[in-house]
């Protein structure tokens, strides 16, 4: 039982890790959109496409324009918040109720 225990315990803390860096990088983007970043830059690509598969889902929930300010970023960031207070703890103490 013990090795399902550290499975899950590990698997908590790996969502915990990949949530924390999926924040960081919508936070970049935001910022990224704030200035007029070069587009072929690699690095403006990369932040671009790893962030907008999810955030044009949550535009499509939102009014196309509000004040001119797309909230789906802040949105997509109170998601991942949600789910690394709710879904990680949830994880850990199942592993620990295992155990």
């Amino acid at each position: 039982m013990f090795v399902l225990n550290n499975f899950m315990m590990a698997l908590a803390q790996l969502l915990d890790f990949l949530l924390t860096a999926y924040l960081w990088i919508v936070i970049g983007r935001a910022v990224i959109s704030w200035v007029n970043a070069d587009p072929s830059n690699p690095v403006v690509r990369f932040l671009y496409e790893v962030t907008e598969p999810l955030l044009s889902r949550i535009r499509k929930w939102l009014p196309v324009t509000m004040g001119g300010i797309d909230f789906s970023p802040m949105i997509l960031i109170l998601m991942i918040m949600f789910l690394q207070s709710f879904l990680v703890p949830t994880l850990k103490q199942m592993a620990r109720a295992m155990g």
